[in-house]
């Protein structure tokens, strides 16, 4: 049998947790450096685990069989965040601290919550608000998703749950307090869907939109969602401008979430100038 192509090789990779490394790294040391099987992936939380210590990851060379060299790598592979959900908190080593007085939180009371690795705060905190309206969004893009598969257009749906992806990305890089990737969707940058929402009538060929009462039920749910997204876009700038100076983080946070908002834009567009036609295919 002949070397699988990049995204069925994406798929059968073995993905390495947080937790896995942990239990093999029972002192993690700043700087360390660890070995990894060739073609192996990190799950975002083992991710973060190897910035916080600043490790470096040696990747064992892969076997190829002789005379069946590998193929080049599949330009439209899905980026590294575009993989399925997990739980994004693990709690291990010492106890949080209260982000207010500094003690340690034992039993966590109920109006708390964790705010990273190291503090418990009040639900009430700005990026816990964020946290939340995140969820919220998560969960509509997959049941828009949901329901683009149930009236037989999987590619929009497909397209949904990639994006309903870059929600746990964002979210992760809250929790952790990294840089967020960049978005990416059907092989275009989050540029070059800006561009695309900004000319429709160029890059896809219609005008703007604007839905009405006797549109098709789903792309009301795709105007509603992108409704959602902008509110969230809201909530991330009180968050990370009005509360906590400005972190570098912070405003990628907000410019990533107004990405999303192009990029469900784009795909109202797309439904509308007949571009997802998987209902009639």
């Amino acid at each position: 049998m002949g070397w699988l192509s990049a995204t069925e090789r994406r798929f059968f990779m073995p993905i390495v947790t947080e937790a896995q490394l942990r239990d093999q790294i029972r002192q993690p040391k700043k700087g360390m450096v660890i070995r990894l099987p060739a073609d192996s992936r990190l799950s975002p939380s083992a991710q973060d685990f190897l910035k916080e210590w600043n490790m470096e990851v040696e990747f064992e060379p892969a076997i190829v069989p002789a005379g069946n060299p590998r193929p080049p790598e599949d330009s439209s592979a899905k980026p590294a965040w575009d993989k399925p959900g997990e739980f994004p908190v693990v709690l291990t080593g010492e106890l949080p601290r209260c982000s207010t007085c500094g003690m340690p939180v034992k039993p966590k009371p109920d109006h708390m919550t964790q705010l990273d690795n190291q503090y418990f705060t009040p639900k009430t905190h700005p990026r816990i608000r964020f946290r939340g309206k995140m969820d919220s969004l998560h969960a509509l893009f997959l049941l828009v998703s949901a329901i683009a598969r149930r009236e037989r257009y999987p590619t929009l749906s497909e397209l949904l749950s990639t994006l309903a992806a870059y929600c746990r990305e964002i979210s992760s890089a809250e929790y952790n307090q990294r840089k967020v990737a960049p978005l990416e969707l059907n092989g275009k940058s989050d540029d070059e869907i800006r561009k695309a929402t900004h000319t429709p009538k160029e890059s896809v060929g219609i005008d703007h939109i604007v839905p009405g009462s006797h549109d098709s039920e789903l792309l009301l749910w795709l105007n509603w969602l992108r409704t959602q997204v902008r509110e969230a876009e809201i909530t991330a700038l009180e968050a990370f401008t009005a509360y906590e100076a400005s972190a570098p983080q912070e405003p990628e946070l907000a410019h990533a979430v107004n990405r999303l908002s192009n990029a469900v834009y784009y795909l109202e567009l797309l439904f509308v100038a007949g571009k997802i036609e998987d209902k009639n295919s």
